[in-house]
């Protein structure tokens, strides 16, 4: 059941990468992982400044290594047991990435208007991904043209086709975790279209500016 998902508590990348693949069909690969020397975390990319250590892809061909198999993740995450939990976008879902202060706006006024949401992830940089049904690119532009503002004043991007989401319970080096602001439950199996969101979305991140 879908609905298991949000029991993050303890649970490992192995079994993270498992349950989104077996309960929620989407694609997972390993990316980046965290290592220890002289008592410091660092990224195994071994660079000293990398700006998401532990949490990046590790392969330019990290698109066609992505599965949707359950028993095809638990393979590659025994193989790197410690390798953080990377979602593609453009696939089964979209993301609307904006920053924490703009998402927290945006996830309060979308309550008000009682707007079915997808998942939603808080990242330790910062940002909140909302989960929108692929084809955001194509419309998102005119969306917010429409709206009065230029895609280019707001801090809000795209995340679709050769991008991706780092997932729970994905550690960005010291910063802390990925989280869900919105869990995965069985409630919103059915993701929204960027067009539903678009509004609130906009007008947040025009007021975080």
């Amino acid at each position: 059941m879908a609905g298991q998902i949000p029991q993050q508590r303890g649970q490992s990348l192995l079994e993270a990468a498992v349950r989104y693949a077996e309960e929620r069909h989407w694609d997972v690969f390993p990316g980046a992982w965290l290592e220890t020397a002289d008592g410091r975390q660092r990224c195994s990319c071994g660079d000293a400044s990398c700006p998401a250590p532990g949490a990046h892809p590790t392969r330019p061909d990290w698109a066609a290594q992505a599965t949707g198999s359950a028993s095809g993740a638990r393979r590659m995450w025994q193989d790197r047991p410690t390798a953080s939990v990377l979602l593609p976008t453009g696939r089964t879902f979209d993301a609307l990435s904006v920053p924490e202060t703009a998402g927290f706006l945006a996830l309060a006024r979308m309550e008000r208007m009682e707007l079915a949401l997808g998942p939603v992830t808080l990242t330790p940089d910062g940002r909140m991904h909302f989960f929108v049904l692929p084809g955001a690119s194509a419309k998102v532009p005119a969306l917010v043209r429409g709206l009065g503002w230029s895609l280019s004043s707001l801090d809000l991007a795209i995340l679709g086709e050769g991008s991706y989401v780092a997932a729970p319970p994905t550690r960005f080096g010291s910063r802390g975790a990925a989280q869900w602001a919105c869990r995965p439950t069985p409630a919103n199996r059915w993701l929204p279209d960027a067009e539903e969101l678009i509004s609130p979305l906009a007008y947040a991140c025009g007021r975080d500016r």
